[in-house]
């Protein structure tokens, strides 16, 4: 099982050196060793920002007192969307009341970060750069 984690989170980024470490060795130029060079810097650099946001996130969440507020707000608005969905519309046994004013869109927010947190990262890093 270890093993299999071990090499599903660190198969892509020890490939991805591997590959990086090729390259620089093939280059021809100094402009291609500088680009290899440059290249399998950044994959060591976002896999130390890995390690680290893993750390950060053990961190925060490794007190309860930290860890309960995003998880009850996260869990009651995924019961009330399972509530909504399986019990209102596919089983069709009652109806909810949709949400209004400051709710309905501390709930919007509350889904767009929690499925497309990652991808605004990406992007916030992309325009950083």
């Amino acid at each position: 099982m270890w093993q299999f984690l071990a090499n599903l989170i660190g198969g892509p980024i020890v490939s991805g050196l591997i590959s990086a470490y090729k390259a620089k060795l093939a280059a021809g130029n100094t402009s291609e060793h500088i680009a290899a060079d440059l290249a399998a810097r950044e994959l060591a650099v976002e896999s130390r920002e890995r390690e680290l946001a893993v750390q950060q996130n053990i961190a925060d969440e490794g007190r309860w007192w930290t860890a309960a507020p995003r998880a009850i707000a996260c869990w009651s608005f995924a019961l009330f969307i399972a509530k909504c969905v399986v019990w209102d519309t596919v089983l069709g046994l009652g109806t909810t009341p949709p949400l209004k004013g400051d709710l309905a869109v501390w709930a919007g927010w509350l889904m767009a970060l929690w499925f497309g947190g990652r991808s605004l990262e990406k992007i916030a890093r992309i325009i950083k750069r």
